[in-house]
């Protein structure tokens, strides 16, 4: 009964909880300062020049953890509401970040990540998203629009226009150590059409916002933070590091 009743509860506040993300974003998107469309310039985040200069920093700290690749957790077994674009052992992630709480473990790892990551502001998500080769996340919108989705390309397949990023009806391509910026609240997919892995450091910075907008959107975060959407994860992922440091320590 007991078990039923918290099914019920959480059914209702997440129904609740995506009409109020549905006009709290669209109050987000006529007050952003650098616009609302799919995709932007790289300009309107000037410190990205900075991470792209250090990517193979960041890439050598990756190459060493792909060692591990299969004691890394899928998306879904961190975040089990994206069960359905995370299936199989196709969507591995390594975080950082989880909605403003740094993953100490994971960042004591991959230092040199780390310590770029924490100049970055204000930083929400962080991961290294490990997409398998011939994949498909079909379409999906993210929950906010008060962020803006990042991605560092760190491996991408030699066929590269045969692995796209879609967001509304644009899209793009990845590029080693160059970062594509865009809006995850709009429609979007990817498709990894090769034979090669594709991964990217993934991460989610607060839209740049007036005032008002900005303290409505930091207590909009706060309220996501406490869901179970967050604690899960976060729970979640205390797991797959106990996993994962195991797998280190083991010899051979």
């Amino acid at each position: 009964m007991r078990a039923t009743l918290i099914r019920k509860r959480r059914q209702w506040v997440k129904k609740g909880g995506k009409v109020l993300l549905r006009w709290v974003s669209g109050y987000l998107g006529r007050q952003s300062l650098i616009g609302d469309q799919p995709f932007f310039d790289k300009s309107v985040f000037p410190w990205i020049q900075e991470l792209e200069g250090n990517w193979l920093k960041i890439r050598g700290e990756l190459d060493q953890l792909l060692e591990y690749r299969d004691s890394l957790p899928c998306f879904h077994q961190l975040s089990p509401d994206q069960k359905r674009i995370s299936q199989g052992d196709n969507w591995k992630t390594f975080g950082f970040y989880i909605f403003g709480d740094r993953f100490a473990p994971n960042c004591r790892r991959c230092p040199e990540t780390a310590r770029l990551l924490d100049q970055i502001p204000p930083l929400e998500n962080a991961c290294f998203s490990i997409l398998a080769p011939g994949y498909h996340i079909p379409p999906h919108r993210g929950p906010t629009k008060g962020v803006i989705r990042i991605h560092l390309g760190l491996i991408v397949p030699q066929a590269r226009e045969k692995c796209t990023l879609r967001v509304a009806d644009q899209v793009s391509l990845w590029e080693e150590g160059k970062c594509v910026v865009f809006d995850d609240y709009y429609e979007h997919e990817v498709r990894n059409d090769t034979d090669q892995q594709r991964v990217v450091l993934f991460f989610d910075v607060d839209r740049p916002l007036p005032p008002l907008a900005r303290r409505l959107n930091r207590l909009l975060i706060a309220g996501i933070k406490l869901s179970a959407y967050v604690q899960d994860a976060k729970k979640n992922a205390l797991k797959w590091d106990r996993h994962l440091q195991e797998r280190m320590d083991r010899p051979g």
